[in-house]
């Protein structure tokens, strides 16, 4: 079983079928060629979030008869993905969607119709440079990861040959610009907050540079800004696609399907022709396009205003979902688990999320109305946490938790104070607080060491609680006062807010010795 086979008509569809995979139903030779003659949508971006989820769903709208387009993918940064892992399986890939049951769902996807290299020096820039002058595209899009966006100033110097994706997002919009001002929307689904105006930001840096440089007229400026030919949508999207797992390799080795292979690239980049992705997805996106779209609803994106967009993103990250995370990560490390479903399994961790998030958290919860955030936050402990697929860790998610405080907890301490809100509701949010001092010393509660994840405050943070040890009840408290006054980490001084005093009694419950940390965590999650 290879994913070429599909395309040369050289399979017996039964053999996938009675093994559980899901083969297109759309004519893919037609769907190329019409693609190819007149093109619709180009994705910046081939990775792995790419083909588990917007080609994935681009996949379900070819399905169901009522499109007939694909997306042209345009990788800008990590060549060997076009070189090993589209172009020897002709652009098909294979989409493992694990359960959290424990089985998986086995779909071919083959929306991708070509990948193309997006650098001057392969002749697959001339194609694309083609494709932006074809009255027919109407969206670009991006998962190029935050990262993506920096604009160097070195490359600004580069004038109209830059090498970062925006410098060339901005070069293949100034020949949209010279061949008649054509319309299209620059649509980012990168996992950030405002991701529209990060694509937007960067592509007027290049272009305001070539005005300022006389390379470019002033009219191709109002081009980009006045919105009637260009938009930039914000959009929220939220799915996990780990690294190719050892385990669905061995599931696929064992059902026949031979293109499972493993690769890495010398950039490390870590993909194989297939992509292994929870089952849980969301993508809301601000509809406002200039030239049309393709009807990405029919494989469940959801499009809406921008401000339902920003309610939604603002619903995930301070409330259902990233506080959630950064309270197990922060406890999860120092009770010594590796992997956030097994923290699941720990019925004080269950609780003691569960609690913060429906009890503590939902009073002050922004509701979207296009999700519902008790059903979201249910999916999250039921569904998307206890995947026994997922091998995420704590370890990864308490990277940069002072950066995170601010939003996750600060927001939801801010809206108790502004609403006239009885703060003493407020017990595990507090406990989590406390818990970070705890986590700042770097002893498990065992009393064994590790390593605090990587923070650019670590150092900072960690000096502050030095003089505190644990296993000494009696010795000076008085550093914490220095911590928890921090807005800047907190969102808020606690101390104004009226916590300060009592994250400082668990605190110091939390120091106790050996077992302290597990034995305050139960008696606060049972107590709520």
């Amino acid at each position: 079983m290879k994913l070429t086979d599909i395309l040369s008509g050289q399979y017996n569809p039964a053999d996938w079928e009675s093994k559980g995979y899901s083969l297109p139903k759309f004519d893919i030779a037609a769907v190329r060629a019409k693609t190819h003659d007149a093109p619709v949508w180009v994705h910046f971006g081939g990775g792995n979030i790419f083909r588990a989820f917007p080609a994935a769903i681009l996949n379900e709208a070819l399905d169901s008869g009522k499109y007939d387009r694909g997306v042209i993918v345009a990788e800008t940064f990590d060549f060997e993905v076009i070189d090993k892992a589209y172009t020897p399986y002709g652009n098909l890939s294979l989409s493992v969607s694990l359960q959290s049951t424990g089985t998986i769902q086995k779909t071919v996807i083959a929306s991708v119709t070509e990948a193309l290299k997006a650098d001057y020096a392969f002749p697959d820039w001339d194609r694309l440079v083609e494709i932006f002058k074809a009255p027919s595209l109407q969206m670009i899009s991006f998962t190029i990861t935050e990262k993506g966006y920096s604009v160097p100033p070195s490359d600004l110097d580069r004038g109209l040959r830059p090498v970062f994706a925006m410098g060339k997002v901005a070069a293949l919009l100034f020949e949209r610009f010279k061949a008649g001002r054509l319309p299209l929307t620059v649509q980012s689904m990168d996992n950030c907050s405002h991701n529209g105006d990060r694509v937007k930001a960067g592509v007027l840096a290049y272009a305001s540079r070539w005005v300022e440089d006389g390379l470019a007229p002033a009219e191709f400026l109002s081009y980009l800004t006045d919105g009637d030919k260009v938009t930039f949508p914000w959009s929220m999207i939220d799915k996990i696609t780990p690294r190719p797992h050892q385990k669905v390799q061995e599931m696929l080795a064992a059902d026949g399907f031979e293109d499972n292979g493993y690769i890495e690239t010398e950039k490390h980049t870590f993909t194989a022709p297939f992509v292994n992705s929870e089952e849980v997805q969301y993508l809301v996106i601000e509809d406002n396009y200039t030239c049309g779209r393709p009807p990405l609803e029919l494989g469940g994106a959801l499009f809406t205003t921008r401000e339902t967009v920003d309610k939604v993103e603002t619903m995930k990250v301070t409330t259902c979902l990233n506080p959630l995370h950064t309270a197990m990560s922060i406890y999860g490390c120092m009770l010594g688990y590796t992997l956030i479903s097994a923290e699941m399994a720990d019925q004080d961790i269950r609780s003691f999320i569960q609690k913060l998030g429906y009890i503590e958290a939902m009073p002050v919860v922004t509701d979207p109305g296009v999700l519902n955030p008790y059903e979201f936050i249910g999916t999250v402990i039921n569904r998307r946490l206890p995947n026994p697929f997922m091998p995420d860790a704590p370890q990864r998610i308490a990277m940069d938790t002072s950066q995170k405080l601010p939003i996750r907890f600060g927001e939801t301490i801010k809206k108790y104070l502004a609403r006239g809100l009885d703060m003493d509701n407020l017990i595990l949010i507090p406990l989590t607080l406390a818990g970070y001092a705890r986590y700042l010393k770097g002893v498990r509660d065992d009393g064994t060491p590790f390593d605090p994840s990587p923070d650019p405050l670590l150092p900072e943070m960690q000096a502050i609680v030095a003089p505190l040890e644990i296993g000494k009840p009696e010795q000076d408290w008085s550093c914490l006062k220095q911590l928890y006054s921090r807005a800047d980490v907190f969102g808020v001084n606690l101390y104004d807010a009226g916590l300060g005093e009592r994250i400082e009694s668990m605190v110091k419950e939390l120091f106790g010795g050996p077992g302290a940390v597990r034995a305050t965590l139960h008696k606060y999650v049972t107590a709520r």
